[in-house]
């Protein structure tokens, strides 16, 4: 039997890529499993009594040396904030090519910790920055220095020690250009170095603790237990910086959701599923219940997202053990079509990750095909046709088309620079002014405009020529060739609607990271936590790879 890929009018709206969660495609977990064989080393650690100074940590193999620098700062309680408009963090750090010489530890020591207004060289892979969660930093050293664990019901309402508020690479601040890296084989799946320095400052945060902890009380105090260390990660503070991304990285995204629905169809398609494969599944899915019943949120949106899924996962728990026939044919199949028919979209593709932990054979190859040469598409066709690209229009676009965008709701938002900044931000039209100045994101109104001014146009003209009198709609002229060929590369939704959910835009990326229990603080930005139940450094040469089911 074969299974059509999941269509991407049906898949790509916000509420249904707003409802995805980790899986063995995850950009962290892949990452783990790539880099188990490296070399960990804590290589420099020279901090105070307080926990201020510097640190360095990497990873290891032949002759290839990545390496984490950490500078811990001293701020003042009121000068620690989320917000991208900070100036001072707890911590701050760098990804460095290489082993650092000491000049190069103290050349960015002035200005790793100044982040934006810092300069960074080639040397540089990534930068980021990170601020304690302070209560449970300060209950947590507290415990360890009167030779005390921490309480563990605290620790699980966070679940992490810090929080990073930004992660940067790519060229960004004079780091290093993707050209220079991007042919390594071991950070060819995407976002590789970020994942590697999130995991490192999370090594960092346990050593900060039991060296301030060991430093208040040298007589008393011990050291943060490993299994409570593992069941911590690092916290996030996201806002809308991350949405437009997967706007202006069509083939990417097409990428990424691809191989998330190859690996659904592959799985469908198993005519004789084995029951150890089928138990796999079935105790990941228990055994993530934890990770459900322990996320705590303020949010009424996520409260209402999770009491349904816990509700939906019920119903499937108790079809399982009631109505599921093993003996039949094609069992995920069955399993993914009754989900379909029975639950809501968040708890259909909690089912759809959970489905892919039983099949490294599946999942595996195509990690690999997760990253993208965007240049290669970059291109205009300019010798096809009205014809093609009208044909491409209506049947690549045709439930954007349906859209009226002469109704003011389906034009209120506009998305912006900030410029103090110079972050994306969100403005309604109708209230705020600057739309004068409105990025390029408004894909679905932009597609609109473009079917309006081909829709007359001879058949046989050719697109070169039609671009010399419209070159403002370029940019939706090459989108609309690249989805030709990249059928998930495109929102099939309106960016700028009455109706946009922003946080949708970015837990659909969140999600490829590997992060876990969204906290959204509004619709624009929310809280996550990554690496929670990871293995620590020394145990990476060897460990279960179900390990965030067990968190």
């Amino acid at each position: 039997m074969e299974i059509r890929l999941r269509d991407p009018k049906f898949l790509m709206k916000l509420s249904k890529l707003g409802s995805f969660h980790q899986s063995k495609l995850s950009f962290l977990r892949s990452f783990l499993s790539e880099f188990k064989d490296w070399k960990y080393s804590r290589d420099l650690f020279q901090l105070n009594d307080k926990g201020h100074g510097r640190a360095v940590y990497s990873f290891t193999k032949d002759k290839r040396t990545y390496s984490l620098i950490c500078f811990a700062n001293e701020i003042k309680d009121d000068e620690r904030s989320d917000r991208v408009i900070a100036t001072k963090w707890d911590a701050a750090f760098t990804l460095f090519d290489g082993i650092p010489s000491k000049e190069d530890i103290d050349r960015l020591n002035d200005n790793v910790p100044k982040q934006e207004v810092g300069r960074l060289s080639y040397k540089e892979l990534t930068l980021s920055r990170a601020n304690k969660s302070v209560r449970v930093f300060d209950h947590v050293v507290e415990s360890l220095s009167n030779g005390e664990q921490p309480n563990k019901e605290i620790l699980s309402k966070v679940g992490y020690l810090y929080r990073t508020t930004a992660v940067y690479g790519s060229g960004k601040f004079g780091l290093a250009d993707r050209f220079r890296i991007k042919n390594r084989e071991e950070i060819r799946g995407p976002f590789r170095l970020e994942m590697m320095l999130v995991y490192l400052v999370r090594q960092f945060t346990f050593d900060q603790v039991n060296h301030i902890a060991k430093n208040k009380n040298p007589k008393l105090a011990v050291e943060l237990d490993p299994a409570i260390s593992r069941n911590l990660g690092i916290g996030n503070s996201t806002g809308l910086g991350m949405a437009p991304f997967i706007v202006n990285h069509p083939t990417l995204l097409n990428n990424w959701i691809h191989a998330r629905e190859t690996a659904l169809k592959q799985i469908r398609e198993i005519e004789q599923v084995s029951k150890n494969d089928i138990d796999i599944f079935y105790n990941c899915l228990i055994k993530s219940l934890k990770n459900i019943t322990s996320w705590h949120t303020d949010s009424e949106f996520q409260k209402e997202k999770i009491k349904g899924l816990i509700e939906d996962l019920k119903k499937f728990i108790k079809f399982m053990k009631e109505d599921f026939k093993f003996q039949n044919s094609y069992q995920f199949n069955q399993i993914y079509n009754w989900s379909e028919e029975n639950l809501n979209d968040e708890c259909i593709e909690y089912i759809v990750s959970m489905m892919m932990e039983p099949y490294d054979n599946i999942v595996n190859p195509l990690i690999t095909q997760m990253s993208s040469d965007e240049e290669k598409h970059f291109n205009i066709p300019v010798d096809r046709t009205i014809e093609d690209l009208r044909n491409i229009l209506e049947n690549k676009y045709s439930e954007i088309l349906k859209i009226d965008f002469l109704k003011d709701k389906n034009n209120q938002n506009f998305w912006f620079i900030s410029k103090n900044k110079e972050e994306p931000r969100i403005g309604d039209r109708y209230i705020d002014e600057g739309s004068d100045l409105e990025q390029p994101l408004a894909i679905a109104r932009d597609i609109n405009k473009l079917y309006e001014a081909v829709f007359t146009k001879k058949n046989s003209s050719k697109i070169g020529k039609f671009l010399k009198d419209n070159n403002h709609l370029r940019h939706v002229v090459r989108r609309a060739f690249i989805v030709e060929k990249f059928p998930y590369s495109e929102i099939q939704d309106n960016t700028i609607g009455s109706k946009l959910v922003p946080i949708d835009m970015l837990r659909l990326k969140l999600s490829f990271f590997g992060a876990i229990k969204f906290d959204p603080r509004s619709d624009k930005w929310l809280r996550i936590c990554m690496f929670q139940g990871a293995p620590l450094p020394s145990e990476l040469g060897n460990f279960d790879d179900k390990w965030i089911y067990k968190s």
